[in-house]
């Protein structure tokens, strides 16, 4: 079964553009890695620089993998940088669906 990586960045109003595009450009490397399925970027409505990426891979362990292979990366340590706060990172499954 595969995982969903989340991750969550927020970023100043001063910061949203430069913020956005090393976010963009973390997830162009991705599929480098072993275990990338898939990706979409989302936009919070409300506050354009609250960004959620949520990544789809075969296997947690490859997950983690590229997250400790990517950490030193360029880009990585520029959204670091960026943040107003530190990035989240959640792993998640599907869950069964719940009729009511």
């Amino acid at each position: 079964m595969s995982i969903y990586s989340i991750w969550e960045s927020r970023f100043a109003a001063t910061e949203v553009a430069e913020g956005r595009a090393v976010t963009e450009a973390i997830w162009r490397d991705m599929p480098g890695f072993d275990g990338y399925l898939s990706h979409e970027l989302l936009v919070d409505a409300d506050d354009p620089g609250h960004l959620l990426v949520i990544s789809q891979w075969t296997s947690r362990a490859l997950a983690d993998a590229s997250l400790r292979a990517y950490a030193g990366h360029p880009n990585a340590r520029a959204a670091n940088r960026l943040v107003t706060e530190p990035r989240r990172r959640i792993i998640a499954s599907r869950g069964e669906a719940v009729s009511r």
